[in-house]
């Protein structure tokens, strides 16, 4: 028999971010769930190798690599939406869940434990790096978004940079100080 659990999550190329702002480069949701995963995986080693903290990269890696598999079936719904109330935004929460329980019954039942893992919120600390590295995913689109000129951004950019500041996470300064500024570069300047 068939699963169409991986066909349906390759279709997250098609899931557009940003929709209600001009973007120069449009951002889909497998393009922003690669760069969240690549930044958890790097706090996580910063919390590891830098401040000595317990921390397991690869989970929160894996972790990224799903954060945002709900919206395969929902689109993304834009943040000011999304957090517009409480009432909504628990409804929200609620279509997220349904989806996640239709994603899982697509895959086969010897699979579902371990991809139940990556698809639900894992332990605290997990989710911690996951939702700090969707932060900083976000404010790096602002800033490619300001590079090529898109104003559009600029209010976003200073949002998200705060809300990371707001996180009181070592690793996330360390990120913010050691590797942001060359997201601002160009392709010779990185060379």
């Amino acid at each position: 028999m068939p699963h169409h659990l991986y066909a349906l999550l390759s279709r997250m190329k098609v899931i557009r971010r940003w929709s209600l702002m001009l973007n120069a480069t449009p951002e889909n949701v497998a393009e922003h769930t690669l760069m969240t995963a690549l930044l958890a995986h790097a706090l996580a080693l910063i919390a590891r190798d830098v401040y000595g903290r317990a921390v397991s990269p690869d989970a929160c890696a894996a972790r990224a690599l799903f954060h945002d598999c709900a919206e395969i079936l929902t689109g993304d719904l834009p943040t000011p939406v999304k957090y517009w109330s409480p009432a909504l935004r628990e409804a929200y929460r609620e279509v997220e869940e349904h989806n996640l329980e239709r994603l899982l019954s697509l895959a086969p039942d010897e699979l579902r434990s371990g991809l139940e893992a990556c698809l639900r919120p894992a332990g605290e600390e997990v989710e911690r790096y996951v939702a700090a590295a969707d932060k900083l995913s976000a404010h790096i689109k602002c800033l490619e978004e300001l590079r090529q000129g898109n104003a559009e951004f600029r209010l976003a950019a200073a949002q998200t940079l705060q809300k990371l500041k707001n996180m009181r996470m070592d690793e996330a300064d360390y990120f913010i100080e050691h590797f942001l500024p060359a997201f601002s570069l160009t392709l010779d300047e990185l060379g």
